[in-house]
Formats: C-alpha cells, sequence, structure tokens
C-alpha cells in the first residue's frame, strides 16, 4: 500500500510539473480539495469526454444528449429525497482529529481481509500453474473460506446497520473490529453522526427560507425533469436514453486523495427509460456495455471489478459499482444503477404534472423505469493517468517516465521536430502542421536533442513523433516514432495523414464498441 500511495504522489507531482493539474488558487496558498486542470489536463479532460459523448450518443440511435442548468426549482431536491436522505454518516478520531466516512472505514478493513483472500489465491496460483481452478479453490481452501466468512459478516450487519440507520450499531461495529484511524493510529472514536451534503445558497436580493436554492448534488435531476421536453420534441420511442455532462457539487467533508473525491465535479451520465417489468434485463445489458467500454480502453488486465452495493438507495431495486484499482486500491469509477420509477414518479406528485408515456405497442400509458449509468469525469482521469504512467529503464543504464494514454484520449496528438533550427527544416515543420493543425492537436518542438524531445513528448503522452531532417527535403521523406514500442519507420510525407488517422483516430477506437 506504502508503494502504491508513493505512485499517487508521483502522478500528482508529475501533473503538476507537464501541466495536467494545478492545485487551484496556489498563489493564495490554495483550496482545500480543488483543483485546476492545465493546458494538456483540459485537452484529456475533452478527451475522455468525447469518447464517452461519441460512444452514448453517436453509437445510439436512441440515445440523445442534454445540456441542463446546474440551478433548478428547489422542490426538485425535495421530489428526489436529496433534502431528507442525503447524508453520509461520519465518525470523528479524539487523538487526530480526522473525520471519516464510517462505512468507508468498514469496506477498506473489507478490502484489507480480501487482500488476504487474493495472496492465497496468487500463491496456489504459482504453485498449481494451469491446473488451478480459482473457483473450486475458493469454495475449499479454509483460510479463503474463514475470510470471506469475516467479509459476508461485516457486510450484513453494515447493512442492516445503514438501513435502519442505527448509527451506534454503525459505531460499535468499528470498535469491534479494532479499526484504527490511519493517521493517529488510535481507536478513540466519536458516535457516527448524519452529515447532508448539498450546498445551499440564495437566489434573489433577499435572503430567506423562500429564496434558498442548491448547487445540484447530481446532474440526473436535469434529466428527469425534462424527460417529456425530450421524449415529444425528439419523437422518441422506448427504450430511449438521455445523456449528460456536467458539473456537481457536494459538500464532503473528507474530501481528498487528489482529484478522486473534490466537492465540484463533473459527472457524465445517461438515463435510460424501459418499460416496467424489463428494468432487470436492461440493467445487466447496461452492466456490460459500461464494462465493455471501459477495457475497450486496455488500460491494463485486472484493474475493473464489479461490486455490487450493500446498502441500496431509496430509488433502486439493484445497483453496482464498477471499481478501478486506482493507485489507492480498488475504489469506485462508475455506478449503474435500476432506479425503477422512483424519480419520474416524484416529480409527479410534487409539481402535479403527468410524466408518464403511452406505449404504442403495449397499448398503455405507464411511468417509465430507468436505468443510470453515472461516472465521475475527473474519477476518468485519474484512472487513466494512473494507469498509464510508467517508468522504464532502457538500455545503457538510461530511464524515461512515459504516460501510455490511449491515442485518442492524448492531449497532444503528433509532436513535429525539425532537427535544427535552421536551413529550412523550420519551414518543412510549419508547412506539415498547417495541413495536421485541422485533424490533430500538435507541438512543434525545436529545442534541445532529439533524444531530449522524445523524452519530453513521452513524459505528456504524445503517441506519434515526426522528425524532419535534411533528408526530408532531398526525398520528401521523414521518421516518424511510436511512443509506446519506441520504434521508428521512415516513410513518405504523403502518407502522414494516412498514418496518423490508422493510429489517432476515433474510429478504430469506437468500431471495437460497435
Amino acid at each position: 500500500m506504502e508503494q502504491k500511495q508513493d505512485k499517487l504522489k508521483e502522478i500528482i507531482s508529475h501533473a503538476k510539473e507537464y501541466g495536467f493539474v494545478f492545485p487551484s488558487s496556489e498563489i493564495y496558498d490554495g483550496l482545500a480539495a480543488t483543483y485546476d486542470y492545465g493546458q494538456l489536463g483540459a485537452e484529456l479532460k475533452n478527451n475522455i469526454k468525447q469518447y464517452w459523448w461519441k460512444s452514448m450518443t453517436q453509437m445510439h440511435q436512441n440515445i440523445v444528449g442534454l445540456d441542463a442548468s446546474i440551478f433548478m426549482h428547489p422542490t426538485t431536491w425535495k421530489a428526489s429525497g436529496h433534502v431528507d436522505a442525503f447524508n453520509d454518516p461520519l465518525i470523528d478520531n479524539k487523538d487526530s482529529k480526522k473525520r471519516y466516512r464510517a462505512d468507508v472505514l468498514l469496506e477498506e478493513h473489507m478490502e484489507k481481509i480480501n487482500k488476504k483472500i487474493i495472496k492465497e489465491i496468487t500463491k496456489a496460483k504459482k504453485r498449481f500453474g494451469e491446473k488451478f481452478d480459482e473457483t473450486e479453490f475458493r469454495k475449499t481452501n479454509p483460510n479463503v473460506l474463514r475470510n470471506q466468512g469475516k467479509i459476508n459478516d461485516i457486510e450484513a450487519s453494515m447493512k442492516k446497520s445503514l438501513e435502519e440507520n442505527d448509527l451506534e450499531a454503525l459505531r460499535n461495529l468499528i470498535v469491534d473490529l479494532e479499526i484504527s484511524c490511519p493517521i493517529s493510529g488510535s481507536k478513540n472514536w466519536t458516535e457516527v453522526r448524519q452529515f447532508n451534503l448539498m450546498f445551499s445558497t440564495e437566489m434573489g436580493s433577499v435572503a430567506g427560507d423562500a429564496s434558498t436554492i442548491y448547487l445540484r448534488p447530481e446532474t440526473a435531476q436535469g434529466i428527469f425533469v425534462n424527460f417529456l421536453n425530450v421524449q415529444k420534441s425528439g419523437r422518441m420511442k422506448i427504450p430511449f436514453g438521455i445523456a449528460q455532462i456536467g458539473k456537481a457539487f457536494r459538500n464532503e467533508i473528507i474530501a481528498r486523495q487528489f482529484i478522486f473525491r473534490m466537492r465540484e465535479f463533473e459527472q457524465m451520465e445517461m438515463q435510460f427509460f424501459v418499460p416496467p417489468g424489463e428494468e432487470l434485463k436492461w440493467y445487466d445489458y447496461w452492466k456490460t456495455q459500461r464494462e465493455k467500454w471501459h477495457k475497450n480502453l486496455n488500460l491494463g488486465e485486472d484493474l475493473h471489478r464489479f461490486h455490487d452495493h450493500i446498502k441500496l438507495a431509496h430509488y433502486a431495486n439493484a445497483a453496482c459499482d464498477i471499481e478501478f484499482d486506482f493507485p489507492m486500491g480498488f475504489k469506485e469509477l462508475e455506478g449503474i444503477h435500476s432506479r425503477t420509477d422512483f424519480d419520474l414518479k416524484q416529480h409527479e406528485k410534487h409539481s402535479g404534472k403527468k410524466l408518464s408515456y403511452f406505449d404504442p405497442e403495449r397499448n398503455e400509458s405507464y411511468v417509465p423505469y430507468v436505468i443510470e449509468t453515472s461516472i465521475g469525469l475527473d474519477r476518468m482521469f485519474l484512472a487513466v493517468l494512473s494507469a498509464s504512467f510508467t517508468k522504464e529503464n532502457l538500455e545503457n543504464n538510461a530511464s524515461r517516465t512515459v504516460l501510455k494514454i490511449p491515442a485518442p484520449l492524448a492531449p497532444v496528438k503528433v509532436a513535429i521536430l525539425p532537427l535544427v533550427k535552421k536551413d529550412g527544416l523550420p519551414e518543412v515543420a510549419n508547412e506539415l502542421a498547417n495541413k495536421l493543425k485541422f485533424d490533430y492537436n500538435f507541438q512543434i518542438d525545436i529545442k534541445d536533442s532529439i533524444g531530449k524531445r522524445y523524452r519530453r513528448q513521452d513524459a505528456i503522452g504524445t503517441p506519434i513523433c515526426i522528425t524532419i531532417d535534411h533528408q526530408t527535403k532531398t526525398d520528401h521523406t521523414v521518421t516518424i516514432r511510436f511512443r509506446d514500442s519506441m520504434k521508428q519507420e521512415r516513410v513518405s510525407m504523403d502518407h502522414i495523414e494516412m498514418i496518423l488517422n490508422e493510429q489517432l483516430g476515433w474510429k478504430n477506437l469506437l468500431t471495437k464498441l460497435a
């Protein structure tokens, strides 16, 4: 775990040094848990959005986009349950004065036990080789069974406490398991208390209850209140989806771990409307599709896993997370929820407006059920950055730090490198850049040796470097160098656009999802 924490520190340092992420308001000593995306971070973030947006709206004829307002009528949040039920169970350590989410402390304790299981399985794999049957081993190995039993018992107790809102039982579970504070190492805990996460503010010139509104804690409600607007104006037939990318705000007490948990963050959500009774079929469908979307990036084997929710939200009849192996361990990256008809019926009740759909195939009206896929854009950014961050030892005691970002997501797609600053080579570079700039984000880099320039481009994740030398002026060829393999090829300048399209375009990435 210490090694992983060291990697997180390296990633944070690298992100700042190369213009991916800066601490917000740094000249004023910063503001806790807020960050600014730098020149390369903004590009990477936009490319992740593009991948999600294209895969949702461009690849599905029955999914359309929306961009709803951050400010919404305050009754929206009463109807959704956020005013009454959007709480985190928090516990303080009296010695370190640090505050934690009680459920997260228990989840991290279970993960420590799970690592013991994984250790047993890894040892057995080495011992038995190809003959190893992991399923059978999990069923029969006494150490695995004992540890899995511990996890199951903790899960059951935690689920019961959360569902019954029994905060005393939740604290007693933490005490009984002898969970200690990561900072002080002590087990000196306060009571568990509930804390509402919504930011409130005042709209208009007069303060008071009548003018209190909220910064939205999720983007989903903007989709629900626009369900009929989109359905009717777009002549949409169920099943259909509405996708949205937007900012959300939560007054997280425990906002930490770089950009993983922040008070201001961005979500990529899609709400898929289906007939009642078909929701679990579509829930399974979107679980498969979303896993495929993540694994399509080839960030690494075994970095993703599903985790079913211990406590279902008040609106759900099925829910799971796709977890990613961040430098801090496996954490939630995306949530997939079967939200039933809760949201639309609540908005019907509080607004007095009908939000039903007439289904011509069933010849009946009904309030649709909803399957939600919701991914944190900032978390996806961190997942890409941490999986791509690589240190490699090369020949002659050399080394390089390289970001192996999937090529279509890379902030800079092409680096154009004139070998020298004279003899007309910069002019050739500019001519090539003027051809490529309509399709690709590029850099022209003239300073330092070609080796140092390659290292700079490796460090920001540029997939392809094009070196222009004196031979270019005689035979119209250049050297193309590929980031991951460091392989170099001499090619005609006439072939550059075709090569770049094959290596960098969206088509290859999206085709695999089709």
